[in-house]
């Protein structure tokens, strides 16, 4: 039985990465930051014996050391760590800018996949050896279409160039890598166990993106697993099977 390591798994992209992985006959190591939310519990009723519930704040390095510490005493080692937890923060709005609401997307999304790195790659000296990220065309610079100053498009830029330093680190050591565009996603707006049933619409009743979370995380579970002739290259790969610069 092969092991992967999912972050940002409470819901959303993360929690339907979690339950196609646990269909294949996977032992699943899911991240949970939203300890209210009770979809993953739910979930870990149906899996009992191949789903594990690891709290895990990427954002802080105690917490990642706690959480690979905890997986290693039910691991003897990781195939699969995938990044996909992620923190949007501020940006601009009519001419002002609050700077405080610019680090946190920093250091989930860009120092968030450094930490997991960092401390689970330990665990990951056999097997598959393979690391995942959920990106976005948002960081990519060269295609950049937007107007307002986002810290979420920066912070994906800081994380695809950390990518590309990991790679040209690790990739000579064994580890192939996944770099991952999911599309415009319908993201639930639940955080609470409290709250109603999930919507994915705003406030005039309008769906919110182009893309169920289920069927991103389709396309994105054979990207992950499947072995390619390239592996030599790192290269964004989106949901429809398209490359993208970044």
């Amino acid at each position: 039985m092969k092991n992967v390591v999912i972050t940002g798994a409470d819901r959303n992209i993360g929690l339907e990465l979690v339950r196609q992985f646990l269909q294949r006959g996977w032992k699943v190591f899911a991240g949970r930051y939203l300890m209210d939310l009770p979809l993953l519990e739910e979930l870990q009723r149906e899996y009992p014996d191949t789903l594990t519930l690891v709290p895990l704040d990427v954002s802080k390095d105690e917490a990642v050391r706690a959480a690979a510490e905890a997986v290693g005493k039910e691991a003897d080692h990781v195939d699969m760590l995938i990044h996909n937890a992620a923190g949007f923060g501020g940006q601009s709005g009519d001419g002002e800018i609050d700077f405080t609401t610019f680090a946190a997307p920093y250091n989930i999304n860009a120092l968030g996949a450094m930490r997991m790195v960092h401390y689970f790659l330990p665990l990951m000296q056999t097997g598959m050896k393979r690391l995942c990220f959920v990106s976005s065309e948002a960081g990519v610079v060269s295609v950049a279409h937007r107007t307002e100053i986002s810290s979420y498009c920066m912070s994906k830029t800081a994380l695809n160039m950390a990518l590309r330093l990991m790679f040209n680190q690790l990739q000579p050591l064994g580890y192939t890598f996944r770099l991952y565009h999911p599309g415009w996603v319908r993201s639930a707006k639940i955080e609470h166990s409290t709250d109603a049933v999930p919507t994915f619409k705003d406030a005039d009743g309008n769906l919110i993106g182009k893309f169920w979370p289920w069927e991103t995380a389709a396309a994105a579970v054979p990207q992950f697993i499947e072995d390619r002739e390239w592996e030599d290259r790192l290269v964004l790969i989106d949901n429809e099977g398209a490359a993208w610069p970044f």
